[in-house]
């Protein structure tokens, strides 16, 4: 049994797509032991009644603008954060997307670009207030689709979505958080900052809502609550007990083997150094 939440009072949360889902659930617990919470989310909309149900129940949170599929996106939402003078002793990298196809606005696969190179651009402009506000933690929210993923062909992250379904894309993506929360464990994070990589569960949320219906809802009678999705998050997120872990992988609370291909420092290196060119905008072709 993983250890409950302590009191988070004086630690500040940044959860992307924290309006629904597990997103929410776990904006709710944080907040709920006295967590700052920012919320980041595509829809002010739908998210700024979360907002005001927190600060009803007597919660610090806030809203942030944040479309993981637009990298102009990402760094106005990073710029808006650190013009706040906060710190960040958590950065809980929820949010993403499956069985969609497609591309980013900056023309990368949809699954990859949202899932993998939004979060990464995020965390890397955040990382020098993280290391500021240390000890401090990165959660990235993969899956166990990650197992299927055979490898990453770079060449194709730059072309719509080829399957008719998106899951290959899917899990080549929930790869690169497990690959991505290694890298940073490996000296990229800084001094004092852990990193996470975990599988919440096969969750009924949001994150399958392009899926077309007749499947969707054959899916969903398989799946867990965002109640118990969320628990996961929230031991990465805040248990004493992992602490002193870094780049390792959970699923239900308990540490678990990945992917060998997740253990491949080459691969994520590689990866690393991509997704740094892609979001600078100056690698047009596969080394």
């Amino acid at each position: 049994m993983s250890e409950p939440i302590r009191d988070l009072t004086g630690r500040t949360f940044f959860v992307t797509g924290a309006n629904t889902g597990i997103g929410v659930v776990t904006a709710t617990a944080l907040a709920g032991r006295g967590g700052k919470v920012f919320l980041a989310c595509r829809s002010a909309e739908k998210t700024r009644p979360v907002v005001e149900a927190l600060r009803a129940a007597g919660g610090d949170a806030e809203f942030l603008t944040l479309d993981l599929a637009n990298l102009a996106s990402v760094r106005r939402c990073a710029a808006d954060f650190l013009a706040r003078g906060e710190p960040l002793h958590v950065l809980l990298n929820n949010a993403g997307l499956a069985g969609t196809r497609g591309l980013t606005k900056d023309g990368f696969e949809l699954a990859f670009g949202t899932n993998h190179l939004g979060p990464f651009l995020l965390t890397t402009l955040l990382l020098p207030l993280l290391r500021a506000s240390a000890p401090a933690r990165i959660v990235n929210v993969s899956s166990k689709a990650h197992y299927n993923a055979k490898g990453i062909d770079f060449e194709v992250l730059r072309r719509s979505t080829a399957s008719v379904t998106g899951v290959p894309e899917y899990e080549v993506s929930k790869l690169c958080n497990v690959l991505f929360a290694k890298e940073l464990a490996r000296g990229r994070a800084g001094e004092g900052v852990r990193s996470y990589a975990l599988h919440p569960g096969v969750i009924a949320s949001d994150v399958w809502r392009r899926v077309p219906w007749p499947f969707r809802s054959v899916m969903k009678m398989f799946m867990i609550s965002t109640e118990e999705g969320a628990r996961t998050s929230l031991y990465c997120a805040t248990s004493p007990e992992v602490a002193d872990h870094d780049g390792r992988y959970y699923d239900t609370s308990n540490e678990k083997a990945p992917n060998p291909l997740s253990d491949d420092a080459a691969l994520a290196r590689l990866l690393w150094e991509k997704s740094e060119a892609f979001v600078q905008g100056n690698d047009s072709g596969v080394s």
